[in-house]
């Protein structure tokens, strides 16, 4: 899913994720921008913040498992980043997901 920012810096979006389902919001960012994320879901998810250079791929952020999560990043690079979310349970998970830069 494309990463467009309103008009005051943000992006929200709710979806649900299946079982062995994930989601991936992406978009090109400057170096040095400040992200504030956070998510709530109703079963645990794993989450990431990533970029590809090249063949490799690099995770400024990497969690386990949440239902919740906040964090502020700070993006080293000039660069397209991917906040992206992977149910690996075995229910559904309604997924609400916030970022403002």
């Amino acid at each position: 899913m494309p990463l467009h920012w309103d008009t005051e810096g943000g992006f929200q979006r709710q979806t649900t994720l299946r079982p062995g389902q994930s989601v991936e919001v992406c978009g090109k960012l400057p170096a040095q921008t400040r992200v504030k994320w956070s998510f709530s879901a109703s079963a645990p998810l794993e989450s990431n913040v990533h970029y590809h250079e090249g063949e490799r791929v690099v995770y400024p952020a990497r969690h386990e498992a949440r239902t919740t999560h906040p964090e502020t990043l700070q993006l080293p690079v000039a660069q397209e980043y991917c906040w992206m979310w992977s149910n690996r349970g075995g229910r559904d998970a309604a997924l609400e997901l916030r970022l403002h830069r």
